[in-house]
């Protein structure tokens, strides 16, 4: 009665099956484990110190930026050069912008420096220059934003000096000089008088550190290719049921055979 799972259509319905459900166990678990990576990231992050009660490393020591490094206090001496705005930015529910300062070290190379947050648009509230002659900056260490981060603009078109992710490969054609890979939040309004009422961008947990909706999407991934798995099982099963009876019918002669 079951003769029929050795002929050729059947032969390449077994081979799915041997091939689907293997493939959807193991993208199953391979979700399962970005998920549990993302608990662990979590969890280590938990147990960091938090970040202002850290001393402050140079610069050079903290890079490149990783789940460990980013929101570590880095220090940097230099002099500020070119002058960037980042608009569409919120604090506090309020939108606003960041003023972004490029500071030029002695190795030649400049770090990105968020000064702090303006509410209103780039434009219509004044901006307060830059401290003149060689300042060492203390500010939380950040990784460069990309497509995924929040408050990118990746439209184009921004007027001259605004821009809408903060990142090397945006200022590399702005610039005709190096920037690190990297950039820093200043934890402290500026002294002097020059922070013009800009107040100070708190640190942004790293990215992949959080239990955040990827991680649970990863999570849900999980179920559905289990639940794939199951359904190619069960379909495979419910079919050969179906033609097992019809051929069980057609040897009690209550069906004809097609045949």
């Amino acid at each position: 009665m079951y003769r029929f799972l050795l002929t050729p259509r059947w032969w390449g319905i077994n081979l799915f099956v041997v091939l689907a459900i293997p493939f959807c166990v193991f993208m199953g678990t391979w979700q399962l484990g970005r998920f549990e990576d993302r608990v662990q990231s979590h969890e280590q992050a938990e147990k960091q110190p938090a970040p202002g009660t850290r001393a402050a490393e140079p610069l050079d020591d903290l890079l490149p930026v990783s789940t460990e490094t980013s929101g570590r206090p880095a220090v940097a001496t230099g002099t500020y050069s070119d002058q960037f705005l980042v608009p569409g930015r919120e604090l506090d529910d309020r939108s606003g912008f960041y003023v972004l300062d490029l500071l030029r070290t002695d190795s030649g190379k400049a770090l990105p420096v968020v000064r702090g947050w303006l509410p209103g648009a780039p434009g219509g509230t004044e901006v307060p220059p830059a401290p003149p002659g060689k300042v060492t900056v203390t500010g939380d260490l950040q990784a460069s934003e990309n497509s995924s981060s929040d408050g990118v603009d990746l439209r184009g078109g921004l007027p001259k000096g605004q821009l809408g992710m903060i990142s090397a490969a945006s200022l590399v054609n702005l610039v005709p000089y190096d920037v690190y890979d990297a950039w820093v939040t200043l934890t402290e309004p500026e002294t002097g008088g020059t922070s013009g009422g800009m107040r100070p961008v708190p640190a942004a947990a790293a990215q992949g550190s959080g239990l955040d909706l990827k991680a649970f999407q990863n999570l849900g991934y999980t179920g559905e290719w289990f639940v794939f798995a199951g359904f190619v099982l069960f379909m495979w099963f419910r079919l050969m049921r179906r033609e097992a009876e019809a051929a069980r019918d057609v040897e009690l002669g209550l069906a004809a055979d097609a045949d």
